[in-house]
């Protein structure tokens, strides 16, 4: 199976994986934890154009999961962490990762939250090294295992 294929179907499984859990994944935690993770990989490679920017604002208000919170609050949200990331990537990094470690509390969020960013990464069909890396940080910072998510 070629790189492209097992991208789109890792992307895949892991949407279906949390459509299935959406009904737990409502609280405070998870969402900013999870707009934290979008933002990290959106600047994954230490910058974030205007047209990456809308790309992932774009998935984040059409994926079902996010559905449970308003569309205009999670924007805000996203464009706040990546306003830190953008302004001094590893400074902001730390700071966007201790929002993401927050869900670390309830193992289902924490999962949920990467396999957003694994959704997110690979929703252009790249899911890059640098995208990978700060998804495999993220799992660090929840105590997960990064080879859980083939990372």
């Amino acid at each position: 199976m070629a790189l492209w294929d097992r991208i789109k179907e890792s992307a895949s499984s892991m949407q279906t994986q949390l459509e299935a859990k959406k009904n737990e994944l409502k609280s405070g935690s998870f969402r900013d934890a999870s707009m934290a993770m979008c933002a990290l990989v959106a600047a994954a490679d230490g910058s974030i154009d205007p047209a990456e920017r809308q790309r992932v604002a774009g998935l984040i208000a059409s994926n079902d999961v996010l559905q449970n919170f308003p569309a205009d609050d999670l924007q805000r949200r996203f464009n706040d962490y990546v306003d830190k990331l953008t302004a001094d990537f590893d400074f902001g990094k730390v700071s966007v990762l201790q929002e993401v470690a927050k869900a670390k509390k309830k193992p289902a969020e924490a999962r949920a939250v990467v396999q957003i960013g694994i959704v997110i990464g690979g929703a252009d069909g790249d899911f890059d090294a640098t995208e990978r890396a700060v998804v495999r940080e993220a799992c660090f910072a929840l105590d997960l295992p990064p080879h859980e998510f083939d990372l």
